[in-house]
C-alpha cells in the first residue's frame, strides 16, 4: 500500500529537475484543455530537456489564468501566434478532435514538432492528408516530428503484456474501458458531434489500439457495432457507449466495449486475450520429457488489467492450461492449469528483453512521461524503442471509421481546411 501511495503521489507531484542550458525543447500549447496538465505540464517538470514556454486559447483571459496556475511564462493571443513564435520548437495540440487536423497541418507547415492528442484526427481521410504531407517525407532531413499521443502504448506494462501474446495464435480478444458518468455531462464536448465527440473517439480508440497490437494487424471488417445515444434530438449522433466486434486477418475476433456513462465505482480497463491450443515442441524445456507417442498442448489466456492508466494500478495475469495426450487417438492423459501474475512499472521490471530500453525510468512515471521521453528522443535524433508511426495512426482511424459506419451513426465530419 505504501508503494502504491508513494507512486501515485510522485506521479501527480513529480520532482522538478534542473533544465539543461542548451538544446531544451520549448513547447507551446494550443488551447487551455483540461488534459494538458497531465499530458504535458506534469511530465515536463521531470524532463531536463523540456520547457512549457507558451500557451494560447480562444479566450485570452482563460489562457492567462491557465498560465498563472501552471507557471507558463508566455501567453499569446492566438494559436497562430504560437506557430509564428521562433522561440517555440514544438506544439502540443489538445484541442477538440475536429480541430486536430487543421492545427496539426498548420504546425507542420510552420516547421514545428507536434505532439497531437489522440485520436489524431476526425477520420481516415484527414489522417491520410496529415501524415502524407510532403514536409513529413523521410528524405527531409529537418522534417518535423509528429506523434499521436497514444500515451498508454509507451508504458512498460503494455509491452510486458505483449511478450505473453502470440498474435498469429489469438482467437479472441476482449477489451473494455469506462469513464464514470459523473465526469461527463450531456452538453460536454464528449457528446458534441461537430467537435468530433462520441465514446469511440474519446475512449474506445484506446481499445482499438490495443486490439491492433494484440493481433499485430489491422481488422479486415467490423462485424457488429451497437451504440446508445441520448436520443434527445440534439446529441443523436454521439455514442454514449458502444460494443463493437472486429474480424482480423488470422480469423480471430476482437471485441471492444467502452462507455462514457459508467457507474460511480471505477473499473480498470481490461484486455483479455485467448489463444488457440498449440502443441508444444518435443524438446520443450518446461516439464518432464514425454514418452514416445504422447504430446503436450497448451491453451493460453493473458489478461492486462489497467491498460490505459497502468501507473495507478495494473496486473498481468497469465493462465496456461496444459494437456498431455496420446498422439494416436487424442485421448487426454493429464490436464492441469498454471497461473502467474506480473507487474511492470519500469522497463527494468519488464524483463531482460527490455534491457536496451532507454531510459530505465522510475516507477512513478506516468505513461505520459514515458511518451514524452520518446518524443524528445525522436526530436533529438536519438534512438526510440517505441513509437506510433503516421501509417499506424492512419490505420487506427480506418478502424474507427469502420466501426462508425457499421453503427449507422456515420463518420465524424471531415475538415474543409486544406
Amino acid at each position: 500500500m505504501f508503494a502504491l501511495l508513494s507512486r501515485v503521489y510522485s506521479a501527480f507531484a513529480p520532482p522538478t529537475v534542473e533544465k539543461r542550458k542548451d538544446g531544451v525543447i520549448r513547447f507551446g500549447i494550443l488551447g487551455a484543455a483540461k488534459i494538458a496538465p497531465m499530458a504535458l505540464i506534469l511530465p515536463a517538470k521531470s524532463h531536463p530537456e523540456v520547457v512549457v514556454h507558451a500557451i494560447a486559447a480562444r479566450d485570452r483571459t482563460r489562457a492567462e489564468e491557465f498560465a498563472k496556475k501552471h507557471g507558463i511564462p508566455v501567453v499569446r493571443d492566438s494559436y497562430q501566434e504560437i506557430l509564428d513564435d521562433p522561440d517555440i520548437d514544438a506544439v502540443f495540440i489538445p484541442l477538440p478532435n475536429s480541430l486536430h487536423y487543421e492545427w496539426a497541418v498548420r504546425s507542420v507547415r510552420a516547421g514545428k514538432h507536434v505532439l497531437l492528442e489522440k485520436p489524431s484526427v476526425n477520420n481516415a481521410t484527414e489522417a491520410a492528408i496529415l501524415f502524407g504531407l510532403p514536409q513529413l517525407a523521410k528524405e527531409q532531413a529537418d522534417a518535423p516530428v509528429v506523434l499521436e499521443a497514444f500515451h498508454n502504448r509507451f508504458h512498460p506494462a503494455v509491452h510486458k503484456f505483449l511478450t505473453f501474446v502470440s498474435p498469429a495464435d489469438v482467437v479472441h480478444a476482449h477489451t473494455d474501458s469506462m469513464v464514470s458518468s459523473w465526469l461527463t455531462a450531456k452538453d460536454n464536448i464528449e457528446f458534441n458531434y461537430a467537435m468530433g465527440g462520441g465514446s469511440m473517439m474519446m475512449l474506445g480508440t484506446y481499445n482499438f489500439g490495443i486490439l491492433r497490437m494484440v493481433f499485430g494487424a489491422d481488422p479486415v471488417e467490423c462485424v457488429a457495432c451497437d451504440t446508445h445515444v441520448f436520443g434527445d434530438g440534439v446529441h443523436d449522433r454521439c455514442d454514449t457507449d458502444f460494443a463493437a466486434q472486429f474480424r482480423f486477418p488470422n480469423g480471430g475476433l476482437g471485441d471492444a466495449r467502452s462507455t462514457l456513462r459508467g457507474p460511480l465505482l471505477w473499473k480498470p480497463s481490461e484486455a483479455r486475450v485467448t489463444h488457440r491450443e498449440v502443441v508444444l515442441p518435443a524438446d520443450d524445456k518446461a516439464g518432464e520429457p514425454l514418452p514416445e507417442g504422447q504430446e503436450k498442448a497448451r491453451t493460453r489466456v493473458v489478461t492486462l488489467h489497467g491498460f490505459i492508466h497502468a501507473v495507478l494500478w495494473h496486473r498481468i495475469d497469465v493462465k496456461d492450461t496444459y494437456v498431455v495426450r496420446n498422439k494416436a487417438d487424442g485421448r487426454p492423459l493429464r490436464t492441469w492449469t498454471e497461473t502467474q501474475s506480473h507487474k511492470a512499472y519500469t522497463y527494468r521490471d519488464a524483463g531482460p528483453e527490455f534491457a536496451d530500453a532507454a531510459p530505465a525510468g522510475e516507477p512513478w512515471w506516468m505513461s505520459y512521461r514515458w511518451q514524452l521521453e520518446e518524443f524528445v528522443n525522436r526530436v533529438k535524433g536519438r534512438r526510440t524503442q517505441f513509437w506510433v508511426l503516421g501509417e499506424d495512426s492512419t490505420a487506427q482511424m480506418r478502424m474507427v471509421d469502420m466501426a462508425y459506419e457499421k453503427s449507422g451513426l456515420g463518420l465524424r465530419p471531415t475538415s474543409e481546411y486544406r
